[in-house]
């Protein structure tokens, strides 16, 4: 037979390969089954990246569109960094570069034999059996590169370059580049499988390098995985060979071999099951990043908790691994100047975080800028400049910024707030880690509502949460350590002054005149009417100068509203806060008082005074409606409403001779007390889980029994509940 007959029957040999049937195909673990056998890997570390690397690049500029090749046009080249100079890639090629060139001689000579893609595929294993299964698939994808660089540089050059040219008749490319728009669809289906082997490389190269010390053993993902790495290498090597086939039969047989369908059909199959292989390899991959993200987080958060146990020298390490974990060198927000800084201004200086999500209130941050202010101006007053004496604030906001609408809600609302404050912040929450999230949330007992924890310029916390303190005593708290929250609780007693300093000077007016003074509260404006109008009419009849003040509750703002315009309307005679910041401020101090003795466990103390009367007081806001008679600065009666109306009724017929003989405090004091006596209903508190530090017992301050604790779930956007003893589900995450 001559030549040209041998070339024939090549062609029809070729032409009548087909792709072995589905049913062959089915079972891939019989068909890796020998490679998996045979790997046997030398123990030897090679970086695929960097080949990985020169190989994409290769087939990014190679994979171009067919139009304008044949004019001879180049394609656009973008300037990029040359790094086959760097040691690296050096050494790489010199060790590998064998290999590449072993692999891409035996895929054009087993292609041009008639040899079946498999038997290649398992030629081509038996070679690099000594190397990772990622080595393995990037040497192949480089002996491709080599065959289809080549023909595009070819198809490039031939016009512009006479070596070239040469070259490309020996290659029959002039003649393939006039067929080049028949050839179109067969190329795309060819770039189209080089894509997707590529990431499927990129898949078996990440997870090679999965930090395994970090994946627990049993993980099923990473097991998963790891028997399928084969089965992927296998089906893209089998791929690569099916492509350098098609460009080896075009050079050697000419563009009338490509123009049969079966091929295409062939390099579409096989993309088809690598995408499906792909998907599942980063299902599995993204799994195991999970996992090591966890166990990343895990370890961090320990390490943050030791950090805290560990004496420093300053506070930088701390700050560092709290609020720049990734290493920003300016990741605070400083609300004087507006520009971002770093860590630099809070070294060695008493720091107070703020760490909250988005609720503040407008109010509320009006109240903490002032007794910021205040707090500043008292240390910029000191003749000394000790470190203890210096501090900053510094909001760290805790949001979940999930994908979706309310992102960037958040965000906006997040920017605004941070407009709005003159302190400290982070300069966005994503600076604030996952671990140290746990660890505020665990270690600090943060719940969604506001705390502020102290550290000293050593970086220890002198206070978990000085918030409680701040609301009580402004800036009197400072430097709002738990030693000063306990001196100030021995200096305090039971007095109106406690209730209402800061909020209504024309109070503390009246405390000064040493009047009768009723404070009152509830949302009933039948029983707001009764009371005002008993009130004045006793106090005109025992000839006692009273002055009343309706301060609302501490929750359904909605109905206090109802009874502020009662007042308004009616006329009634008594003072009213019309403003709820003041009502809202009055509350909270209340509620922080309780609070700031459970985080000190002084809570139950019997002979605290103080606080048995604060429980008191809440728990009747609690149970409808409530009252406080004082004279002066002393507090006469801390009672519930119902009974305090039924004292001033029966004025007349029961107590008035004993008011007038021994004074109207004695006379009102001693018959609320056996009214109180006769119906004595015991106290309830709800606190919610947000609320971080909840006592594990507490005493009832009516009769000092221990109080049974009960689990209420209501839900939050019901406008009658508290949301500050709202009870709920909320607890951290568990690592």
């Amino acid at each position: 037979m001559d030549n040209i007959g041998k070339l024939a029957a090549m062609k029809q040999q070729l032409r009548g390969e087909r792709p072995m049937p589905a049913t062959a195909l089915s079972d891939d673990s019989i068909l890796v089954k020998k490679i998996v056998a045979e790997h046997k890997p030398d123990g030897l570390e090679y970086d695929a990246k960097p080949l990985l690397h020169i190989v994409e690049d290769i087939l990014r500029r190679a994979t171009l569109s067919t139009e304008g090749v044949s004019s001879g046009a180049l394609a656009h080249v973008d300037q990029v960094e040359d790094v086959t100079h760097h040691p690296g890639y050096t050494n790489m090629l010199e060790a590998l570069s064998f290999k590449i060139d072993r692999i891409a001689c035996e895929i054009s000579y087993k292609s041009l034999a008639g040899v079946d893609a498999h038997s290649t595929a398992l030629a081509i294993f038996d070679m690099l059996q000594t190397y990772e299964w990622d080595v393995k698939l990037v040497l192949s994808l480089a002996a491709f590169a080599l065959t289809y660089g080549e023909f595009w540089l070819l198809a490039h050059m031939h016009l512009t370059n006479q070596l070239a040219r040469s070259m490309a008749i020996l290659k029959q490319v002039p003649n393939i580049m006039e067929h080049v728009s028949m050839l179109r669809p067969r190329f795309e289906a060819l770039n189209e499988l080089v894509k997707v082997i590529l990431e499927v490389a990129r898949c078996v190269i990440e997870f090679n390098g999965l930090p395994r010390h970090y994946i627990a053993q049993d993980t099923t993902a990473y097991n998963i995985a790891s028997n399928h790495i084969p089965i992927a290498t296998y089906w893209s090597v089998r791929g690569i060979v099916a492509c350098a086939t098609q460009i080896t039969s075009l050079t050697t047989l000419g563009f009338e071999f490509m123009q049969s369908t079966t091929e295409s059909w062939e390099l579409s199959t096989l993309a088809h099951k690598l995408k499906n292989i792909l998907e599942h390899l980063r299902k599995n991959l993204d799994s195991c990043y999970r996992q090591i993200e966890k166990r990343m987080d895990s370890e961090a958060y320990e390490m943050l908790r030791e950090l805290f146990t560990t004496p420093h020298i300053d506070n930088m390490k701390v700050l560092k691994a709290l609020i720049s974990a990734k290493d920003d060198t300016l990741p605070l927000y400083d609300g004087a100047t507006k520009k971002r800084v770093s860590l630099e201004p809070l070294r060695r200086k008493n720091v107070l975080l703020l760490i909250s999500g988005l609720e503040f209130s407008h109010d509320e941050l009006l109240i903490l800028e002032q007794i910021y202010n205040e707090s500043r101006a008292h240390t910029s007053s000191r003749l000394d400049n000790r470190y203890e004496n210096r501090y900053e604030l510094v909001w760290i906001p805790i949001l979940d910024l999930n994908e979706g609408e309310s992102t960037q809600r958040k965000q906006r609302q997040f920017e605004e707030l941070q407009l709005t404050m003159p302190w400290f912040s982070v300069y966005h929450p994503s600076v604030i880690s996952k671990p140290v999230i746990w660890f505020i949330q665990r270690e600090w007992k943060y719940k969604n509502k506001p705390i502020l924890v102290v550290l000293d310029p050593q970086g220890r916390v002198a206070c978990p949460n000085a918030i409680h303190m701040m609301w009580i005593w402004g800036s009197a708290a400072f430097p709002f350590t738990s030693a000063r929250e306990e001196a100030l609780w021995k200096e305090e007693t039971w007095r109106l002054e406690l209730l209402v300093d800061g909020i209504d000077s024309e109070i503390l007016n009246w405390i000064k005149d040493d009047k009768f003074i009723f404070l009152y509260g509830g949302n009933d404006p039948d029983w707001v009417r009764k009371f005002v109008r008993e009130a004045r009419r006793v106090a005109v009849a025992s000839q006692i100068n009273l002055e009343m003040v309706y301060v609302g509750k501490s929750n359904k703002s909605d109905q206090v509203q109802k009874v502020l315009d009662t007042i308004s309307r009616e006329k009634l005679p008594s003072h009213s806060w019309q403003e709820h910041s003041m009502i809202w401020f009055f509350w909270t101090r209340l509620e922080s008082m309780l609070f700031s003795k459970i985080q000190l466990k002084q809570a139950d103390d019997d002979s605290d005074l103080v606080m048995q009367e604060v429980k008191r007081l809440l728990s009747y806001d609690k149970m409808g409606g409530w009252i406080v008679l004082a004279r002066g600065s002393r507090i006469i009666v801390n009672g519930h409403a119902n009974t305090g109306l039924q004292t001033l009724m029966e004025y007349e017929d029961i107590w008035r001779v004993h008011a007038e003989r021994d004074g109207f405090e004695p006379g009102f004091r001693d018959h609320y007390g056996k009214l109180h006596a006769v119906d004595n209903p015991c106290c309830r508190f709800e606190f919610s889980h947000a609320m971080g530090r909840i006592p594990e017992k507490l005493r009832c301050p009516e009769c000092r029994r221990y109080m049974h604790m009960l689990t209420t779930f209501q839900c939050c956007h019901d406008e009658t509940v508290d949301e500050a003893f709202l009870v709920s589900a909320l607890a951290p995450p568990t690592i």
